[in-house]
């Protein structure tokens, strides 16, 4: 029979780390129904500075930048979790130099998960069903609808039109802190109006 000191310390520890969690994610994604107040401006400088700055970092994307019907940049999405983790971030639709609209990624976990991160996101829209299914889905919950392929090194460099047949390319770029076990699939990302 468990000893029951240790399994009121159990309990007591899982508890904090419950709560601990759930404060993340509310300081990470906000209050349900809350809209982080970024004007439209400041998203779309981060966003055009951001995707500048992938371009040079990683040439191959320029190549895969040319070729997309529109880019979605979230120049900084932040994740968080104990236990109970969120990710939260804002972004901007280009097609060409020109932006068109704005979006919002998030997404929430249950399970095991530790740390806090920052990075960014570029979504490449290579053909118009694609981009369509985004304007038209009313929040695209990435794994769902549209092929979604990252984008790495192996794949930059075997780029040809066979391999541009893919609807959308994701590519992260400038991760700073540590998460483990939460990845981007499952996160939804949503058309707003700030």
């Amino acid at each position: 029979m468990a000893n029951p000191n240790y399994l009121k310390r159990f309990r007591s520890r899982l508890s904090l780390g419950l709560a601990t969690g759930l404060l993340t994610l509310v300081s990470v994604t906000g209050m349900p129904g809350t809209a982080w107040a970024d004007s439209a401006q400041q998203i779309r400088q981060d966003s055009a500075k951001a995707l500048q700055h992938l371009y040079a970092v990683e040439p191959s994307t320029k190549e895969l930048g040319d070729k997309a019907v529109a880019v979605l940049v979230f120049p900084k999405i932040y994740k968080a979790g104990l236990i109970v983790g969120g990710e939260h971030g804002q972004g901007t639709l280009f097609k060409g130099k020109e932006p068109v609209a704005y979006y919002d990624i998030s997404a929430m976990s249950l399970g095991l998960q530790a740390g806090a991160q920052t990075f960014g996101y570029a979504l490449f829209f290579m053909n118009q069903k694609s981009l369509n299914y985004l304007d038209q889905s009313g929040g695209w919950a990435l794994g769902s609808g549209p092929s979604l392929v990252l984008w790495d090194k192996s794949t930059a460099s075997s780029l040809s039109t066979t391999t541009l047949t893919q609807d959308v390319f994701a590519v992260p770029f400038g991760a700073q802190g540590l998460m483990a076990g939460m990845g981007l699939e499952g996160s939804k990302i949503s058309n707003i109006k700030p």
